[in-house]
């Protein structure tokens, strides 16, 4: 089962090194280590680059509170006129945020979605075409599965109206109380990526006829994407145990963050066709059948959910970690250790996104029921960092 609708039309050697303390999402559960015991686990690649390399160490400064008092933000963004769209989780609304001020507008409530657990109305993405056809993808959980939908967003129309219906473009991902992914994102080849999640069906992982458990790849009309590795199917990847983040460099390479179990969250240089290791792997492994992890992370330490490029390195959030990391890269290698920045300064942080130049756009998540709320959560930050 494919599971559409169409509608409308890194080799050899570790090197290993001290990370930050202290801390859950996607089934991370255990005590954490302390801060002599925790490690962050860098993989090398034994293949040279002449890539130009960013700084080992970087810096973030917060610039400001772009909005607060969001409730459950999860799916952020950026629109090419000025603004940014963010996804309520629970109560499966999309709200405008300005850049300036934080004025807050409900554009509308998207119907289907059925928040439960992590489910909910989760990530979103801009059609290729917005300028033209002003379309907003959404992944969301409905009462029986994991989907993809588009929507026409006009703001001409009056608040909480500003969406039309719903066309499904994609269904059939597996839904659980957990694992459910839900991070969408257009690619440099103007194609569809979905990261899911096995939604605690660890077989599924493994199953490349399933949907669970994958990074998929679609045409904007919800098609399995010409030059998919396997005939005739949407996935892209595999053996992945709860998909959070995706981002592209700016050599067009497609990097995702990914929830481990009790002991390793990982960030991986995707390939299409590869096999990411889970339930058999978590972490590195000495099995060559598994593409191993560029980092690894304890999952006190992590919990990893979006990631960014900017500045030549990887930003990923951490929710049970309370933090950003940075991740230098040379090719498809981190060329040194993880660096940790904001550790429980805001919270749990659920999404980043690229602002341009040295900008990022990160999101709070301590309304999700596992954080700690104060006054003025959940927040979008805008970060500058080198």
């Amino acid at each position: 089962m494919r599971g559409r609708v169409v509608t409308a039309g890194l080799a050899a050697g570790a090197l290993l090194f001290a990370a930050g303390c202290s801390s859950g999402d996607g089934g991370s559960s255990g005590a954490g280590p302390s801060a002599s015991a925790s490690r962050t686990a860098v993989r090398g690649s034994s293949s040279p680059s002449t890539e130009a390399t960013p700084p080992a160490k970087g810096t973030v400064e917060v610039v400001r509170t772009v909005a607060e008092g969001l409730n459950s933000p999860w799916g952020l963004a950026p629109l090419p006129e000025g603004g940014l769209l963010v996804a309520s989780r629970d109560e499966g609304t999309i709200t405008h945020v300005e850049e300036s001020g934080g004025r807050k507008t409900e554009v509308g409530e998207v119907p289907g979605v059925s928040a439960a657990g992590e489910g909910g109305l989760l990530g979103l993405a801009l059609s290729p075409d917005y300028a033209s056809d002003h379309m907003v993808y959404a992944y969301l959980t409905s009462v029986s599965d994991n989907r993809i939908v588009r929507m026409i967003y006009d703001p001409k129309r009056p608040a909480g109206d500003q969406l039309g219906a719903p066309d499904t473009v994609f269904k059939g991902i597996p839904k659980g109380m957990i694992h459910n992914g839900g991070r969408i994102a257009f690619g440099p080849d103007g194609m569809l990526y979905a990261g899911t999640g096995e939604s605690g069906d660890r077989g599924l992982s493994q199953d490349k006829k399933s949907l669970g458990g994958k990074i998929l790849r679609l045409t904007p009309e919800g098609e399995p994407a010409p030059g998919n590795p396997f005939p005739d199917s949407a996935v892209y990847s595999y053996g992945h145990r709860n998909v959070q983040g995706l981002a592209w460099d700016a050599d067009q390479r497609l990097f995702a963050s990914e929830f481990g179990q009790n002991t390793w969250d990982e960030l991986n240089a995707i390939k299409p066709g590869g096999d990411y290791g889970w339930p058999a792997a978590e972490g590195e492994s000495d099995d060559r059948a598994y593409v191993n992890p560029i980092a690894q992370w304890h999952t006190d330490d992590a919990s990893p959910s979006g990631i960014a490029y900017a500045e030549g390195s990887i930003w990923m959030a951490g929710l049970k970690g309370q933090r950003l990391w940075r991740i230098p890269l040379k090719g498809t290698e981190a060329s040194a250790a993880p660096q940790s920045f904001l550790q429980g300064d805001h919270g749990r942080l659920r999404t980043v996104v690229a602002a341009g130049g040295d900008r990022l756009w990160v999101t709070t998540s301590n309304t999700d029921g596992r954080g700690d709320p104060k006054k003025g959560d959940d927040r979008i930050l805008e970060l500058k960092v080198s």
